[in-house]
């Protein structure tokens, strides 16, 4: 029922531009005829408006991948820089908590690492929500924080980092063998914040893929049988992606070109300090607006993405 509700909504923003372009058009009509200085006006001022809805819908024809109308997991991890970093990764963490709210997104918590004295190590959750991968897959790689730490008694200038990985969630049945053997599967108590039960069992889970090396973790279930079934959910999407990943190198290096964005690479940096501006490299893009943006104001970077790709 939510899927068939999302669809109606694409439906009805597309005829409803479709009647107001009409609308539009017949006004035009009218005014060629009567020449009226307030009907050009009105012709105008619903142009501008027009123009942002064509925009909208304009957008949904970017988001053609295969996996682009899936739900998503996305996984932030602070880099180094300890306290500084792990503050930084909270406050990516909250910007795509805010992006979720204004797209009536819904956002599950699978796993959370807090930091030692403030912030978060790592978080992984699950973002649910009609091409929530189309849109957050722009926000792969690594995010460039320059501020005056708050943790800095002589208040100088840090520079911090953070990653940011997007997996979209695959729910056909794709044929991929994974060997028991080359999976390491630890428990462990689970480090929420209690109640049900969570805390006093081995409950939580982390499975290591020996050949690749990723390593996936879940806690938020209340049974190590539930975490077990959700994190190899998670694995199975990530191998399906990274043999996709690639096929798609493989490619590009037929034809002599390199992919832009690499999970390694700096894709946008926020600084703070000593102006206001938060700018990404692979677009250009940029804004002073930084308060704006940290409050899930990222819609400017995730479309300039969209349209350069």
């Amino acid at each position: 029922m939510k899927k068939i509700g999302e669809l109606k909504d694409i439906v009805y923003t597309i005829k409803k531009l479709s009647f107001n372009v009409e609308e539009e058009l017949e006004m035009i009509s009218l005014f060629e005829e009567e020449n009226d200085e307030d009907l050009e006006n009105n012709i105008l001022d619903d142009g501008m408006v027009l123009l942002k809805e064509y925009e909208k819908v304009e957008l949904l024809l970017l988001l053609n991948g295969e996996y682009d109308k899936n739900n998503c997991i996305v996984e932030i991890h602070s880099g180094a820089g300890g306290t500084e970093a792990c503050d930084w990764a909270d406050m990516l963490y909250r910007m795509y908590t805010r992006w979720c709210l204004n797209k009536n997104k819904k956002i599950e918590v699978l796993d959370i690492q807090d930091g030692e004295e403030a912030g978060i190590k790592s978080v992984t959750f699950k973002v649910s929500g009609i091409n929530s991968y189309g849109y957050l897959k722009n926000e792969k790689g690594v995010h460039r924080l320059v501020r005056i730490s708050p943790f800095d008694s002589n208040k100088r200038r840090h520079t911090s980092f953070a990653s940011v990985s997007v997996t979209p969630e695959i729910e056909k049945n794709v044929e991929l063998e994974i060997n028991d053997k080359d999976l390491k599967i630890d428990v462990y108590r689970s480090s929420g914040c209690g109640g049900q039960g969570v805390n006093t069992t081995d409950s939580a889970v982390r499975i290591t893929h020996l050949p690749t090396g990723i390593v996936v973790t879940c806690q938020n279930e209340r049974s190590q049988i539930q975490n077990k079934e959700q994190a190899m959910k998670v694995l199975k999407s990530k191998l399906i992606i990274l043999e996709e990943e690639k096929k798609e190198k493989e490619l590009s290096n037929i034809k002599g070109d390199q992919l832009n964005i690499d999970f390694g690479s700096q894709i946008r940096s926020y600084v703070l300090h000593p102006y206001k501006m938060v700018k990404d490299h692979r677009t250009n893009v940029e804004t002073s607006n930084v308060t704006k943006v940290l409050d899930g104001d990222i819609d400017i970077f995730i479309e300039a993405n969209l349209k350069r790709r």
